[in-house]
């Protein structure tokens, strides 16, 4: 065997272990929910949340829900209060679950988010109603300083603990499972 022979056979070895680690080892990525804008507004005695996602079902969770697996989405807010010596303060914190699902018998979607529920009749439907979030109160004025900083965060996630007990282990495992959005952060001032 000649030296170059004898260099080559471990180094391609070598490569291909490093190739066969990086294709199956890797971890698997999330889809993503892109978030186009947020913002707190004042209402009466309350600031509202108003946010707009770009929601959109991959084909799988399509068939899920044709095929009767209902889908849980939640909204989590989070404002906080920057300090400089300590932790900093959490002011307010939401989730807002919204449950999904399909009836073939009347071949609508119905979304629910607590004691309301809403009939739509196609899947474009549901993106684009849990796409926007519209004066959705989540903080008393009352409990915010005036002229104070905060940092306000929100994002949308698919609840995979939710689903049943089967689809659970698939989802840990799948991306196709994994639709959530990042943290989206901007600073606010009452």
């Amino acid at each position: 065997m000649s030296p170059t022979n004898r260099f080559l056979g471990p180094l391609c070895l070598a490569a291909s272990l490093c190739l066969w680690q990086g294709i199956w080892m890797s971890p698997t990525l999330a889809d993503t929910i892109p978030v186009k804008s947020a913002e707190l507004r004042p209402e009466d005695d309350s600031y509202a949340l108003e946010a707009q996602f770009d929601v959109s079902f991959n084909p799988t969770l399509e068939e899920a829900l044709q095929k009767g697996v209902s889908l849980y989405f939640v909204l989590d807010f989070e404002l906080t209060r920057p300090r400089k010596y300590w932790l900093d303060e959490k002011v307010a914190a939401q989730s807002i679950q919204y449950r999904i699902s399909y009836s073939p018998l009347t071949q609508q979607y119905r979304v629910t988010s607590g004691l309301l529920s809403q009939q739509l009749s196609s899947l474009d439907e549901v993106e684009h109603l849990l796409s926007r979030v519209v004066s959705r109160p989540v903080v008393a004025a009352d409990a915010l300083a005036k002229g104070a900083h905060y940092e306000a965060a929100v994002r949308l996630r698919l609840d995979v603990t939710q689903l049943p007990k089967p689809f659970q282990v698939n989802a840990l495992a799948s991306k196709e499972w994994s639709l959530s959005s990042e943290w989206y952060r901007w600073s606010f001032t009452p």
